[in-house]
């Protein structure tokens, strides 16, 4: 991020580690996980939540319909 800032938008942060090193680097990019899980397992563990999380999101609003083509009417106030 120091390098190149503009990169910092397309960081996803899976989840909040119990290590103090990855609270710091949380705190220091402003950054807020997806998960808090208060895991402790080491192993890319919270990436592996986390990637079909946002695989989903993705397919959701990929395929969601808009209100039209959901045929949703306005109600009346």
């Amino acid at each position: 991020v120091r390098l190149n800032p503009a990169c910092r938008e397309w960081l996803l942060f899976g989840h909040r580690g119990a290590e103090p090193g990855h609270r710091h680097v949380l705190e220091t990019l402003s950054a807020e996980p997806l998960l808090e899980l208060g895991l402790r397992l080491g192993e890319g563990s919270g990436a592996a939540l986390a990637v079909p999380l946002l695989r989903l999101a993705c397919d959701l609003h990929g395929q969601m319909a808009t209100f039209a083509e959901a045929a949703v009417a306005d109600r009346p106030a």
